[in-house]
Formats: structure tokens, sequence, C-alpha cells
């Protein structure tokens, strides 16, 4: 049997999919965002890049919907988390191609711990 490609992965995007966010407009960003990071090389899942882009259901800020996390590792060898809301494709694509390239995630629409 062959085995499964694998690339490292440096972060892994969730955009909430939730009934509140989808409504305000998640599934299209999570399509614009998807063929972005395709069309760039960041996708990990066709192009071997190094951003996982998914669907998570409920984040729980439904009110400020579209609502996105992302897990990455930090130079520490800890694992990061940082938390948006009112996000479109192009906020989430700067999210991921800060994120691949090892630098600071954005602050904007950024809540939580920083």
């Amino acid at each position: 049997m062959d085995e499964p490609l694998f690339f490292p992965t440096r972060a892994h995007v969730l955009v909430c999919t939730g009934p509140r966010c989808s409504r305000a407009g998640s599934r299209s960003v999570v399509a614009s965002a998807t063929a972005e990071l395709e069309r760039r090389r960041l996708a990990y899942y066709k192009t071997g890049g190094s951003v996982r882009l998914s669907e998570a259901s409920c984040l729980g800020a439904c009110a400020h919907g579209p609502t996105v996390v992302a897990y990455h590792g930090e130079s520490s060898g800890t694992l990061a988390e940082v938390w948006y809301v009112g996000m479109d494709s192009a906020r989430v694509v700067e999210l991921a191609e800060a994120l691949h390239h090892g630098g600071p995630p954005p602050s904007t629409n950024r809540f939580g711990p920083r």
C-alpha cells in the first residue's frame, strides 16, 4: 500500500461554519481562502504547503462571526492559539501567509489571549 503524502504543518486554521457564522458568510470565506491558499501553494493538502485550512462547527463567538482560530507552533516548541472575529477571506489568507513564513499573527480583528 502506498503511504499518504506528508508535509510539515506550521499552522492549522479553523473557520467556523456554524449556523450564525454561515449566515455571516463563513462558507464563502472558506471557499475563497482555500482557492487562494492553493494558488499561493500554501495549502497543505494539495500543494505541499504548510497551512491546513478546515471548517469547524461553532467556535463560540457567534455574534461576531465569521470566527477563526489558528493553532501554530512557536519558536519555543509550544503550541499557540490565536482567535479572530469578523474575518473575511483576505484576512484568513493574510493570517495563513504570516504563519507559513513563521511571522507573528496579524493583530486586526484578534481577540483573546495575546
